[in-house]
């Protein structure tokens, strides 16, 4: 064995009491550093010819890359859509790496298992019937791509010479509609991975001054391309302003009309555990397919993301892997054969760690505080000369610009202005036409000194 690698192995105790430490203080004093901070140049070092071993490599990390690490996982960096990490996720999160568990197959551990128990817990915590099986995948964009996916494999099945995408291509199905009222980005990236390619998006008109999909003209969307492969893409949650699709009249639709209806529900899923916004989600339980972000308002360390279909015999098909070694599908597949991935790491531990530990109450108040949050930061907003709401803060994302002048230059300017007063991350956006910034409400620590801190940031760098 190598000589380092021995002495570590031989001192373990000591390097992870390092790393324990180090972290301590890392989340010691978070509220210390900067929600973000602009990247300094770093000189970048040679692979070492002999290893430095563990105490000389922390070394280097402490001396040349911690201190240019943001402090996103702090109560202020609101910056694109992004929670923090729990103390019993982080747990899980390190125990992960612990373990080493690859769940492919339900051969050799029970991690697998666990994964199952995970996902059954998370359709409690949305209210989703045992009729959407899930599966765990590393994000949003990744929980879309699978779930459209299997909406092509779908469109194949229902054309009228039925073909099998997996085997024989999209080349073989006419072009596919995608429509949807506001897509995320991340759609058309999936879309162009399948080989629909971002083209297929049809964007159909929203309600006034809303980012929900106008129902009467999506209608007539579905109506005009009656017979042809299509595929709805539903929003539970624009990323500007948290506007919902109304689910239950889309789903209300597919009796009538033949599409495969896909919600993005990345993060507006958590709207399920406030009592007074439970009823945006109201129909995701008719989805053909769901995307939900777990790193997003679960607050578990990236990455973390879990995808519910209807069709679990589709995505076998899309995604199985033939191989002596790996064996067939089963009616309880393992996940070789659910997602793009083979090997994977046990992500689904720091979610299982982060529900048994809080639980339905404690996700909740999470959920409850941070719209609170959003709305107290909205109202200081709107008083406030030189800045003024773009859209009413619904939910835990305020969409703001400047009142004057709100061009690219200026909100770019703006936005790295308030970075580097360090007290508070925001991203900026384009909402109808005018460019703007969000301040997005997900993590766990955040509360009303911190919103009183952002605002007083915010207008520090109006100058």
């Amino acid at each position: 064995m190598d000589a380092k690698l021995s002495h570590d192995l031989v001192g373990i105790e000591g390097v992870l009491t390092r790393t324990l430490d180090h972290a301590l203080d890392v989340l010691d004093r978070i509220d210390e550093r900067p929600a973000a901070l602009a990247p300094t140049p770093v000189t970048p070092q040679p692979l070492p010819e002999h290893g430095l071993g563990f105490d000389s490599a922390f070394d280097d990390f402490q001396k040349r890359w911690a201190p240019g690490f943001s402090g996103s996982a702090g109560a202020r960096y609101l910056g694109f859509v992004t929670g923090g990490a729990t103390p019993a996720s982080i747990a899980g999160d390190w125990l992960t790496s612990v373990y080493d568990q690859n769940p492919t197959a339900g051969i050799d551990s029970a991690a697998p298992d666990l994964e199952r128990e995970t996902i059954a817990r998370l359709r409690e915590l949305f209210g989703l019937s045992n009729a959407q099986q899930g599966v765990f995948v590393s994000g949003a964009t990744m929980s879309n791509l699978v779930g459209l996916a299997i909406g092509r494999e779908w469109l194949g099945e229902n054309c009228p010479n039925r073909v099998d995408i997996s085997e024989h291509g999209v080349g073989m199905l006419p072009p596919i509609r995608v429509l949807s009222g506001t897509p995320h980005s991340s759609i058309y990236k999936a879309l162009s991975v399948l080989g629909i390619g971002r083209r297929a998006v049809q964007k159909i008109a929203t309600l006034k001054e809303r980012e929900a999909v106008d129902l009467d003209a999506l209608e007539t969307a579905l109506e005009r391309f009656e017979g042809e492969p299509v595929i709805v893409v539903a929003n539970t949650g624009t990323v500007n302003t948290v506007d919902f699709d109304a689910l239950p009249a889309i789903v209300e639709l597919k009796s009538r009309y033949s599409f495969w209806l896909h919600v993005d529900a990345a993060f507006g899923a958590f709207a399920a555990l406030s009592p007074d916004h439970a009823s945006l989600t109201r129909g995701l339980d008719g989805a053909d397919s769901i995307c939900i972000d777990l790193h997003k308002w679960l607050n578990v360390p990236y990455d973390a993301a879990v995808q519910f279909s209807r069709r679990r015999d589709l995505q076998v098909r899309v995604f199985q892997n033939s191989s002596a070694y790996l064996g067939v599908p089963t009616d309880n597949p393992d996940f070789v054969h659910l997602t793009p991935e083979n090997s994977r790491r046990l992500r689904a531990l720091s979610t299982w760690f982060a529900l048994a530990a809080y639980g339905r109450d404690g996700h909740a108040e999470i959920v409850r505080r941070n719209i609170a949050l959003a709305h107290r930061l909205g109202r200081m907003i709107a008083e406030q000369p030189g800045l003024k709401l773009l859209a009413p803060t619904r939910l835990n994302v305020v969409c703001f610009t400047l009142a004057e002048q709100p061009d690219e230059a200026r909100i770019g300017a703006y936005m790295l202005a308030v970075r580097d007063l360090g007290d508070v991350f925001i991203t900026t956006t384009v909402y109808a036409g005018t460019w703007g910034l969000r301040v997005a409400f997900c993590n766990w620590r955040t509360g009303e000194r911190d919103v009183d801190r952002i605002f007083q940031s915010l207008v520090r760098a109006l100058g």
